[in-house]
């Protein structure tokens, strides 16, 4: 088992999960499920996720947005991450981002998005604003 695979694996038994919203852009190539926040004592959360290509061609790579909100839904942090490489039509793969920009506390909550994909053997980036988003999101999930 890679070692990112089994520190994943020892987070997730070793501690609780916190939920976490996804957003996505209409028209973006790539789809976030399974999102889940791993928690331990003596480290930072961890975003694990799935990430699928909904295309029919291969993308190079993506980037994977995370917002922090605390309990009253103002935006604490933004973090940007890249996602796995070389993501396969209609492929799915599990990867994760390390949440070291801003402690994340009792009643905070996470959103993650895609906000960029490239295709295979192109310069070109699809690319989406998630913050409206992502804020809409805080106000409905704040108390």
């Amino acid at each position: 088992m890679p070692f990112c695979a089994s520190v994943i694996m020892l987070l997730a038994a070793a501690a609780g999960e916190i939920a976490t919203t996804i957003v996505q852009a209409p028209d973006s190539p790539v789809r976030l499920d399974n999102a889940r926040i791993l928690t331990a004592s003596d480290a930072p959360p961890v975003l694990l996720y799935s990430a699928t290509n909904v295309t029919d061609q291969a993308l190079d790579q993506f980037t994977v947005m995370a917002f922090v909100f605390d309990a009253q839904g103002r935006l604490k942090a933004r973090q940007v991450a890249p996602g796995r490489r070389t993501l396969e039509p209609r492929a799915t793969k599990y990867s994760a981002m390390v949440l070291d920009g801003s402690p994340i506390g009792a009643g905070d909550f996470v959103v993650v998005g895609i906000n960029q994909a490239q295709r295979v053997d192109s310069d070109a980036w699809w690319r989406a604003e998630l913050q409206s988003a992502a804020e809409d999101a805080a106000k409905r999930k704040k108390p």
